[in-house]
């Protein structure tokens, strides 16, 4: 039967009986494995989220944003991989259940199943469309605004005065006695410091009578003004010891070219949509890609899916399950790997993340025809 006839038959059969019950199967589906990937990641993003609160003081009032931000962020992934696996299964057992064979029996194959279950990727496609594109940058924005807020002096606007703290990922150990000056401020005035830090693999413990954090206006460097002290290098048994007694030294704390090539990634992506169409920078075309392939995938998924849950009722309970977490791990990190190499200039803009796409659906292509043994018949035709 040719496909153009294939289709028009299956749009006909669109609110059938049977259409609509395989449309409930999978759109139920959907909801179950959303919620129960959801409660896993959304849970461990709650933690982690709270965690980072404690360590960079994060007021508690900005938690339940954050969290919320973080959400929104990955539903369209979670959403997009929910719908994928409800389909797997939904037709996986139908094809258990005999209820595909008396289908094949009626002449309802893949590509009528193809058509039968567009509406529910269409309407998942659009609203992933709209998070990607709309949410997800909003969302971002927002939670930048958060952390700018909260971060915008230092990670040093956050010392608690006489306690042991650590910093940059616990590679300086700092104390003070006293601190003065306004708390999240531009400046703040310590008094009787102990830092220790690990230079090359070597101890170095600074003590100073007096300390004042500020910020070098033209590099964006956070640095300590030390005043008073003395810096010990090794430990006192070691033979390579060395002390430094200094009247001024100023220690580094946040280095501000690292810290603006964050923010200028944070920003790119929670630019609008809108400012990307027709960017000429690279990082940009890349972003702009990347929220429209999420969307894309949905409907190149949602065919491979019903391949994949063509199975026999001796064939492995959860095969096609396991198989489509395994394409879509593979698809998702391909993307990221393009998105990368084409913020990196190593691809053309052209090629970007569509050769992924058109990749994912040669795959698509070969299993189809060899599934219906029509590979070898393609091979085999003379040209």
């Amino acid at each position: 039967m040719h496909i153009s006839s294939v289709v028009k038959q299956a749009f006909k059969l669109q609110n059938s009986i049977l259409a609509k019950y395989l449309v409930r199967n999978v759109l139920m589906m959907t909801a179950a494995v959303f919620l129960v990937i959801g409660l896993v990641i959304f849970g461990n993003q709650l933690v982690l989220v709270i965690k980072e609160s404690l360590e960079e003081g994060i007021p508690i009032a900005d938690l339940l944003p954050l969290v919320s931000f973080k959400m929104i962020r990955d539903i369209p992934l979670i959403l997009s991989l929910s719908l994928f696996l409800a389909i797997i299964i939904a037709i996986s057992k139908s094809y258990k259940d005999s209820e595909a064979v008396v289908m094949n029996s009626l002449g309802i194959g893949d590509k009528h199943l193809m058509v039968f279950i567009q509406p529910v990727v269409i309407m998942i496609f659009i609203f992933i469309l709209f998070l990607t594109t709309v949410a997800v940058p909003w969302s971002k924005q927002q939670r930048s605004m958060i952390m700018d807020r909260s971060e915008n002096a230092s990670e040093f606007s956050f010392i608690k005065e006489g306690e042991f703290q650590e910093f940059k990922e616990g590679e300086l150990v700092f104390y003070a006695s006293k601190v003065k000056g306004v708390e999240g401020g531009s400046t703040q005035d310590m008094e009787d410091i102990f830092i220790y830090t690990l230079v090359d693999n070597q101890p170095i413990i600074t003590l100073a009578a007096q300390a004042q954090k500020y910020t070098n206006e033209q590099t964006k460097s956070v640095y300590l003004r030390l005043k008073d002290g003395t810096r010990y290098h090794g430990f006192p048994s070691t033979a390579n010891k060395k002390i430094l007694n200094f009247d001024q030294y100023d220690l580094q704390i946040i280095d501000g070219q690292k810290r603006h090539n964050i923010n200028t990634v944070i920003k790119t992506e929670s630019k609008p949509t809108s400012a990307l169409l027709f960017s000429s920078n690279i990082s940009e075309i890349a972003e702009w890609q990347w929220r429209i392939s999420q969307p894309i995938s949905v409907f190149i998924l949602s065919i491979f899916a019903i391949l994949l849950g063509k199975t026999s009722p001796r064939g492995g309970k959860n095969l096609g399950v396991l198989v489509g977490v395994l394409v879509f791990i593979v698809y998702n990190n391909a993307l990221l790997m393009a998105k990368s190499s084409l913020e990196r200039g190593e691809i053309a803009a052209w090629i970007g993340l569509w050769w992924v796409h058109l990749l994912v659906l040669f795959v698509i292509f070969a299993f189809y025809t060899y599934r219906h043994g029509k590979l070898s018949q393609l091979i085999s035709k003379p040209f």
